[in-house]
């Protein structure tokens, strides 16, 4: 019996957490209320703070079920080896740029997190998680190309930390762009196009 109310409340939370990816994209985040993801998920109010403390908290939830492109990136880039890094970093990111185009919920996901969320005063701890995450993403991008740079015995063109601010700004526009209109251009062509381009403008040949 115990197991099974386990199992129930687990199914209950993950019915909580796909009818809140649906909402959140058909109504953005800070319009939808708990009541509506409630009701698309056939349950009451009450299930919801059962598992979930406020709305900030079910939103982020739902974000740790699926691991984001450049969070793939930056687990590549932070694999201990020796070496020049940045073959390692240019094939993570041409994943995380496939995995976008591929998986239906990743695609999902992103396109809440980028294009659905208002930062109002109830989900500043969504905005805290943005940042957060672009911080450490900047931070591991700056070391793989400092790494790459003495690895090839060159000198970055920019700042380390510029580059990594131009790489990640790079990556992540080129994600939402693609996500306003997948049939407008290939991501992973133009993407791996764009990044080559970067890096050899920085230095990295």
């Amino acid at each position: 019996m115990v197991r099974r109310s386990k199992e129930d409340a687990l199914a209950t939370r993950n019915s909580l957490l796909d009818a809140a990816e649906r909402v959140f994209l058909a109504q953005g985040v800070a319009g939808t209320s708990l009541n509506d993801i409630a009701l698309e998920a056939g349950t009451t109010r009450g299930a919801i703070y059962w598992h979930f403390r406020d709305k900030a908290d079910l939103f982020n939830a739902m974000m740790d079920r699926v691991v984001m492109p450049l969070q793939c990136a930056l687990e590549s880039v932070q694999e201990p080896a020796g070496g020049d890094p940045l073959p390692r970093l240019k094939k993570a990111l041409r994943a995380a740029l496939r995995q976008t185009v591929q998986d239906p919920q990743t695609r999902r996901v992103f396109e809440v997190a980028t294009h659905k969320v208002e930062y109002v005063d109830s989900l500043c701890a969504v905005r805290e998680r943005h940042r957060a995450m672009r911080e450490r993403v900047v931070g591991q991008f700056r070391q793989a190309l400092l790494h790459s740079a003495e690895a090839r015995g060159v000198r970055l063109a920019i700042p380390a930390s510029t580059a990594a601010q131009g790489l990640h700004a790079l990556v992540d526009g080129l994600i939402q762009d693609w996500l306003l209109d997948p049939e407008g251009f290939d991501l992973e062509a133009v993407g791996s196009k764009a990044m080559d381009a970067y890096l050899h403008g920085v230095g990295l040949q």
